[in-house]
């Protein structure tokens, strides 16, 4: 390897997200491709950094934008008052915490925002792209928040946020974590039209029937990556 190419490490085990690239043409981590499948038919090894992101040098793309999405979606819990004060632990069941299985494994490496043609064309502007919005679904999933309402305000203050979204799948096939964002993303389009309704202020998001965002690709996507092992047997709903 040229001992002047820059890249970003840490862990080498896949759970810091730092090195996340583009390896013979999927967005992957560097840490968790093998050479069998970074190997391209002609023998070489081609690499190449994140796609429609700014390079600082050779392998680096500049996250800052990403990170000030991130950084909006207020990742972190809100709580009460007495929750805040308090000295012991924000306790929740085993089955609402089960429903963040799929959503804090991810890593913000940026692979499944950056396979996404709508994030390419509106990054810059106001859309949050994949990976953010599958954060913002974990944070509005977890039973201990108590911010849901002031969420969805947020997330629908600006159309192109979240509806931005066309259920491309581009993510969910290129999430090196078996994540699904594109699910998580259509979960919350629902819940911000519904929120809207109910706060009739329906001009500020187009409508969505259910159906519409039933991709019509999902189920041959869905075999695909199980076909391929890039998904659990138990992940589909």
């Amino acid at each position: 390897m040229d001992p002047t190419l820059t890249i970003r490490r840490s862990c080498r085990e896949g759970i810091c997200g730092s090195c996340s690239m583009n390896i013979a043409g999927t967005n992957t981590l560097a840490c968790l491709c093998t050479l069998e499948e970074a190997i391209t038919p002609d023998g070489k090894i081609r690499v190449y950094p994140l796609p429609h992101m700014t390079p600082i040098k050779d392998l680096v793309p500049d996250m800052n934008r990403f990170y000030e999405h991130h950084a909006s979606v207020e990742p972190w819990l809100h709580l009460t008052p007495e929750q805040e004060k308090s000295k012991t632990e924000n306790l929740q069941s085993e089955a609402d915490r089960a429903k963040l299985d799929g959503l804090y494994e991810c890593v913000l490496c940026a692979c499944c925002s950056t396979s996404c043609p709508s994030y390419w064309w509106h990054g810059n502007d106001h859309y949050l792209g994949p990976a953010i919005l599958l954060q913002a679904f974990r944070w509005i999933s977890d039973s201990r928040d108590v911010a849901v309402h002031y969420r969805l305000q947020q997330l629908g203050s600006i159309q192109e946020k979240v509806f931005q979204c066309h259920q491309i799948l581009a993510c969910t096939l290129a999430c090196p974590k078996n994540l699904n964002p594109a699910r998580a993303a259509g979960y919350l389009k629902e819940m911000v039209h519904a929120h809207h309704q109910a706060e009739g202020t329906m001009e500020m998001t187009p409508y969505l029937p259910p159906e519409s965002l039933n991709n019509s690709h999902a189920e041959h996507i869905h075999h695909v990556k199980l076909h391929e092992g890039l998904m659990a047997t138990g992940d589909k709903e």
